[in-house]
């Protein structure tokens, strides 16, 4: 998810220190000293880092203390060998399988099936004394390596997770202060990659903005610090915009059933966001967590509306309230909600005619639904791949009946992700749910942190360049 911001978050870090690098060796006020240079997705993962292999190993079997990366890249088959390296240190030859022990791990990882026979063959030159033609083979393996397995990229990003640059670390001789000047062209360029992307631009720069504000000023010792810095300021800056307070519809659901009454929510927005499918996903949702839902057919405009969320009601198991088809779309969400009072029920969820937000005449139904039913919440559903027109669409219903949360659709195929990042923050409403899939299980309470990981995760660091 989310790839496209992803790529211009880095790209903003790369262009800084490119920027005040190229400043520096002007001023002959740089110098290249050996090190390891962190990427700038390097800096979220590396304190979750020791806690990650522990893990792995504890799966594997293995002692966590012992040599967690050959673990990694061992083989089936690699018990049989072990045992042949046991039976070896028996007959003494002790400096021998110390090198096979370094290696082997390596050599496995590319061999698979047929490596058995391969190391009799190795196990017996050794014991001809062929010593040097083993430590050949040994030091020429690791470099095809990368190229014999597909899960050799993890491998390699293991390596990278230090991210060594290739000529080392810059440092500065002198301390370098990030200005105003510095910034200037990389900003133009992150905001210009923001609004690329689909996000708002009132998002884009109040981005730009915390940005700014977060880095001049800052004084820099050697090049790792710009990405740190960049980093930081970003993730920042996103956490602000993304978190957006409100009460989940959880929360509100159990306070409604202390007063003994359900809690009611409406939905809106325009013709194929997902909205009925998206009902039908929080009834099963909620159904699974011991509620009982009940929903309105209340689309009595469009053909084949009321089969279809009758459709999604019988597949989830939930009862459904419908009406014949033109009827009083406010006079069945009321019948919803009498039905759910009187039967003792949780939640009502109120389906509605997806409309344009320019229709006037539908607009003035909708609201006339709303005044009917007494909504606790009005849900606009927007379709997370339209970007900067979904962040639109809301505004418009907001303005016409406040909607008082959104649901995210499509969230999961979002390689842009304008959408996510905008439409709570210039509604100032929260971000619900996300759907993330097309199974009646593939919605999620929306989580800013969890959206922000999305954002500055390590699994996703390594993005195609």
């Amino acid at each position: 998810m989310f790839e496209s911001l992803k790529k211009k978050l880095s790209r903003t870090s790369d262009k800084l220190e490119e920027e005040i690098i190229e400043e520096a060796k002007q001023e002959d006020n740089l110098q290249e000293e050996e090190g390891k240079k962190r990427s700038f997705f390097s800096f979220g993962r590396k304190k979750e880092e020791k806690k990650v292999d522990e893990s792995k190993q504890i799966e594997s079997g293995e002692s966590t203390e012992e040599k967690p990366k050959e673990e990694k890249k061992s083989w089936f088959w690699s018990r049989s060998k072990d045992d042949d390296k046991e039976e070896s240190a028996d007959d003494g030859s002790d400096d021998e399988v110390g090198e096979i022990e370094v290696e082997e791990p390596k050599e496995e990882k590319k061999s698979g099936f047929w490596s058995r026979g391969k190391d009799d063959d190795e196990e017996e030159s050794a014991d001809d004394g062929s010593d040097d033609e083993v430590g050949e083979i040994e030091v020429e393996e690791p470099k095809e390596e990368k190229k014999s397995h597909f899960w050799s990229r993890n491998k390699d990003k293991d390596k990278d997770d230090s991210s060594e640059g290739k000529g080392g670390l810059f440092s500065f001789v002198r301390e370098k202060t990030i200005s105003e000047k510095h910034v200037e062209d990389t900003l133009w360029e992150l905001e210009m990659g923001l609004l690329e992307g689909d996000v708002a631009m009132e998002v884009a720069s109040a981005v730009v903005d915390s940005v700014k504000e977060d880095l001049v000023g800052r004084k820099i010792k050697r090049s790792s610090d710009i990405t740190e810095y960049t980093y930081n300021a970003l993730r920042n800056a996103v956490a602000e915009i993304i978190d957006v307070p409100g009460k989940s519809m959880t929360e509100m659901i159990e306070e409604k059933k202390a007063q003994g009454e359900p809690l009611v929510v409406m939905f809106v927005g325009i013709n194929g966001t997902g909205k009925t499918t998206t009902i039908g996903k929080l009834a099963n949702y909620y159904l699974k967590k011991g509620y009982t839902p009940v929903i309105a057919a209340s689309d009595t405009f469009r053909a084949g509306a009321i089969e279809q969320v009758t459709h999604h009601a019988d597949n989830v198991g939930v009862k459904i309230i419908k009406h014949q088809k033109g009827s009083d779309p406010a006079a069945v969400a009321y019948d919803a909600v009498e039905h759910a009072k009187a039967q003792g029920k949780e939640l009502v969820l109120i389906d509605t005619a997806g409309r344009m937000q320019t229709n006037t005449n539908l607009m003035d139904e909708m609201k006339k639904i709303k005044r009917v039913s007494n909504p606790d919440l009005v849900v606009f559903v927007g379709d997370a791949l339209t970007g900067n027109d979904a962040t639109q669409q809301a505004v418009k219903f907001n303005e016409a009946i406040d909607i008082d949360g959104v649901i995210l659709t499509k969230a999961d195929a979002d390689s842009k992700g304008g959408a996510s990042l905008s439409i709570g923050y210039v509604i100032k409403k929260p971000i619900m749910f996300l759907g993330v899939g097309q199974g009646y299980d593939d919605i999620k309470e929306y989580d800013a942190e969890w959206m922000l990981n999305q954002l500055f995760s390590e699994d996703e660091a390594a993005i195609e360049e």
